[in-house]
């Protein structure tokens, strides 16, 4: 663990880069929250949305403890102490897919899905606004909550929330969106099947919300169980708060989506290690960023940043990598590089864009790589404080990235092993790692 004056002269030294190079965060900052399971990475997925949610100055954080249980902390943002909850729910720890996402609504009840891969829904909401007394487990909708996976959370700017979540299982699923109404407290169907597998396939997606509330999403079709079959990155936005959908060029969606429409914006064969289940971030200007990798420099996996530039959809190789890998298999793999996750911001009248990976060719840190948008781009890559995270992958607080620009990380030292594996080892320090840019 890093001691605290080596935290703040790191702080000091990178607010010194950060004169020259805007792209650099000027201040980091390491603060501990808890002991948590271990022994695969459902804590440390990147498709937790959210493991971190925060509003209004106060933050919560979730996480499974040592024996499954769930975890909720809260706290002042201004504080870097944790007031922990072990609540009366578990998880299924051994399964890394049953992650737990959060979300705060418009008026401050948490909200709570966990431990979930193709089995019934479960899902809480506190009984009042910013507490961790969660309410009983119960059903949203009531329809289609049998087989649910991958359940995320995003709040839009009038403090609606949307739940996305699969229906189905991996090669035969379809992406199904809730909305909740903090008013009324209830929650209703909003895309009965947005994104159809017509049966022979499914939609691994990754989505955001911009501060003017346009939901994109983002998706790559796989073809079976085997992580190898994924192919094609496609692309779809609303501008009516998710009634209806359209393709970057404007042309209407007629939904469900399925293969033979959608808008390909990155073209990907199948066997070309394109990963599923990656990250998007848009900004209010109109900008969209997506993260993946796939064989890019040296037939090797690299990061690919996918980005419109000039009415084009461009694909970036940022071509660092130089070791080799395959997906092929089912289950959760142990993969030497983390999914990664994206951010934007601006400074006067430059925008920059981050990608967050960890890669075992960096000794599986945290580390950013940054680069200023314009018409070559090039990347500037530096390693966080806290040393290895095993197979952590990236999630973050993207309510307080959207509306401060302050970088919070949720990382974890934990061990993946291949083909859903679990392995024997001691609980963990979750901790959150600060970047103010």
């Amino acid at each position: 663990m890093l001691k605290a004056p080596l935290i703040v002269f790191i702080g000091l030294l990178l607010s010194c880069l950060a004169i020259a190079q805007p792209s650099v965060p000027r201040h980091v900052q390491l603060v501990n929250a808890g002991l948590a399971w271990a022994g695969n990475s459902v804590n440390a997925v990147v498709f937790r949305k959210n493991a971190l949610t925060s509003q209004h100055g106060i933050q919560f954080i979730s996480y499974y403890d040592s024996s499954g249980f769930v975890v909720i902390g809260k706290r002042q943002l201004t504080d870097s102490n944790w007031a922990l909850t072990r609540t009366q729910f578990k998880g299924k720890v051994t399964d890394a897919h049953r992650s737990i996402s959060i979300a705060l609504d418009g008026d401050g009840y948490l909200h709570m899905a966990w431990d979930h891969h193709g089995n019934q829904l479960r899902y809480c909401r506190s009984r009042s606004p910013y507490t961790a007394d969660m309410g009983d487990e119960t059903s949203m909708t009531g329809q289609n909550e049998k087989s649910v996976t991958y359940p995320e959370f995003y709040r839009l700017p009038d403090g609606r929330l949307l739940f996305f979540y699969r229906d189905g299982g991996s090669g035969r699923g379809n992406l199904l969106i809730n909305k909740y109404d903090p008013v009324s407290k209830k929650w209703v169907r909003l895309q009965e099947n947005l994104i159809d597998g017509e049966g022979k396939r499914n939609a691994y997606w990754q989505a955001c919300v911009d501060t003017h509330g346009i939901i994109h999403v983002s998706w790559v079709w796989r073809e079976s169980p085997d992580v190898a079959s994924n192919h094609d990155l496609c692309y779809a936005v609303s501008k009516d708060g998710g009634q209806t959908w359209e393709k970057s060029t404007g042309e209407k969606y007629v939904v469900p989506v399925t293969q033979a429409t959608a808008e390909i914006i990155a073209p990907v064969l199948q066997q070309a290690e394109l990963i599923n289940q990656t990250s998007m971030f848009a900004d209010g200007k109109g900008a969209v960023y997506i993260a993946a990798y796939w064989k890019g420099k040296g037939n090797i996996p690299q990061y690919q940043l996918v980005y419109k530039a000039k009415g084009n959809w461009t694909t970036n190789d940022l071509a660092f990598r130089t070791k080799g890998f395959t997906l092929s298999g089912q289950g959760t793999k142990k993969i030497p590089v983390a999914r990664p996750q994206v951010i934007g911001w601006s400074k006067g009248n430059r925008t920059y864009v981050g990608i967050v990976f960890r890669d075992e060719e960096r000794g599986d840190q945290v580390s950013l790589a940054t680069a200023k948008i314009k018409k070559k781009l090039k990347w500037r890559i530096s390693d966080l404080p806290g040393g290895s995270t095993g197979n952590w992958e990236p999630s973050y607080d993207t309510d307080l990235w959207k509306k401060e620009q302050r970088l919070h990380l949720f990382v974890q030292p934990v061990i993946q092993a291949d083909a859903e594996g679990v392995v024997k080892t001691a609980p963990t320090m979750v901790k959150v790692l600060q970047c103010i840019f």
